[in-house]
């Protein structure tokens, strides 16, 4: 029996849910337009947002891979000097970033498909 694609890609969905939020956090937790941290979230936001949604139409290995590292650059941006912050900002990044690693690796380790094309299987 295998199982439909959809029910399969839940951890896309929730990544698009997650790059979404980090869209719209800047605004939900008051934060300036103009901050770094606001510029950090929303670019961020859209690039996790855009390939999970590609990744709902059709999976790429390196979708998820990419999707892996802007979690990875999400949850440690707090500390780069650039968009330092010790605040609510700082805390949606580290729990979101989190969240983006630990689904796009639960994600890779457990999508057959990926595993084919890791593999170079068609």
């Amino acid at each position: 029996m295998d199982i439909h694609p959809a029910a399969r890609r839940w951890q896309d969905q929730a990544i698009l849910l997650l790059g979404l939020w980090l869209i719209v956090s800047p605004w939900a937790l008051a934060y300036p337009s103009d901050s770094p941290q606001a510029m950090n979230a929303w670019i961020a936001g859209a690039v996790i947002a855009v390939l999970a949604a590609f990744d709902l139409y059709k999976t790429y290995v390196w979708a998820v891979v990419v999707n892996l590292l802007a979690g990875v650059w999400v949850a440690v941006s707090p500390w780069v000097p650039a968009v330092a912050d010790r605040g609510a900002m700082m805390n949606n990044s580290l729990i979101v970033g989190i969240a983006v690693i630990v689904l796009a690796l639960w994600e890779l380790r457990s999508d057959p498909e990926l595993h084919r094309q890791w593999a170079g299987s068609p």
